[in-house]
């Protein structure tokens, strides 16, 4: 399995990251939420260099130009709440993707034990197409493996691509470990080493979906 971690060479990803992960820009929740759309953007822009595309003949006012369109059927998913932005900015570049949409919670058991249910699901047929599961934070793996096992009920997609803006080292070996190697390609924008006794990403930056949407009861 392929592991683009956007941290390894600049980019304005890096930009966008320390505004997210700064606790004195982070109570703008718009800003929030639009640097989450703008990592989408451009995750989405580099995802787009992998794919296939085909030549076709488009007739201009004054004659006729061969142009590439993308060749493979898109399908974005996401998972809610916190994936919503991220999300966006996928579809601003994928603009005739088809969606799927994944609700998946943690119920604790106790302070530091919880499980990971999948309330809700709503996809497209997924056979032969190219599945992109968005979800900013990778905290363990578990949602994610769990969401991609959900949509799998819809089809089997050609080729897989997990999108998240931090990953934890441990749920990078997560994901190496319960997806297809040979067809899933991980995309990060910062891999970080620690993860805590409460599955937060350390230093990560904190509860996306509340920093983008506010406290939660």
């Amino acid at each position: 399995m392929e592991v683009i971690n956007f941290a390894d060479q600049p980019s304005l990803v890096s930009q966008y990251m320390s505004e997210l992960r700064d606790v004195n820009v982070q109570n703008d929740m718009l800003r929030f939420r639009r640097n989450l759309e703008r990592i989408g953007e451009i995750m989405a822009f580099e995802i787009s260099k992998r794919m296939r595309y085909k030549t076709v003949d488009v007739t201009t006012p004054l004659a006729v130009a061969p142009c590439q369109i993308l060749d493979e059927q898109v399908v974005l998913a996401t998972i809610f709440r916190a994936g919503i932005p991220f999300h966006k900015g996928f579809l601003d570049y994928f603009d005739h993707a088809q969606n799927a949409f994944v609700s998946a919670y943690r119920k604790y058991r106790e302070k530091e034990n919880f499980d990971v249910f999948i309330e809700y699901i709503a996809s497209p047929k997924l056979d032969g197409k190219t599945l992109i599961i968005a979800d900013p934070m990778l905290a363990t793996g578990a949602s994610m493996e769990l969401s991609y096992r959900a949509l799998l009920t819809k089809g089997e997609p050609a080729h897989v691509h997990v999108a998240s803006i931090i990953a934890s080292k441990k749920a990078v070996d997560y994901v190496r470990e319960t997806f297809p190697a040979d067809k899933t390609t991980l995309w990060v924008g910062a891999i970080d080493d620690v993860i805590n006794e409460h599955s937060y990403i350390v230093p990560g930056l904190g509860d996306a979906g509340d920093l983008a949407y506010g406290i939660k009861e």
